[in-house]
């Protein structure tokens, strides 16, 4: 048997289950707002003399990953101020993590199995 993958107990079944579930619904809502933010911008904006495009759907994810990286790091998402700066450069390094694992790693290796990690 592999140990890193072990056989999960009814509870461990059940726990995943449900902290998987609410995950999926939670990211749904995000995208959601997302997409809900996008739309009433340009709609809004429809209605001024604003004459550039509106803000791209990728603009608020990045305002959503920003406020909500500066909010993990315990600061202010409104202000960017304080917050944990050793906490900051963990959540960067797991990032860079990320992108060395699954995006590099990836184009290095495109038919390894990931799903370990």
């Amino acid at each position: 048997m592999n140990d890193s993958c072990p056989v999960l107990t009814p509870v461990e079944r059940q726990y995943m289950e449900i902290d998987e579930k609410a995950r999926h619904a939670m990211m749904a809502r995000i995208y959601k707002a997302i997409e809900d933010a996008t739309a009433q911008a340009a709609e809004e904006l429809k209605s001024t003399e604003w004459t550039n495009a509106p803000p791209a759907y990728e603009y608020f994810v990045s305002v959503a990953h920003q406020k909500l990286f500066v909010h993990l790091c315990g600061g202010d998402p409104e202000t960017f101020q304080g917050g944990d700066p050793e906490l900051a450069a963990h959540i960067l390094k797991n990032g860079q993590k990320i992108v060395d694992h699954y995006f590099i790693g990836a184009k290095a290796d495109p038919g390894a199995d990931r799903s370990t990690a």
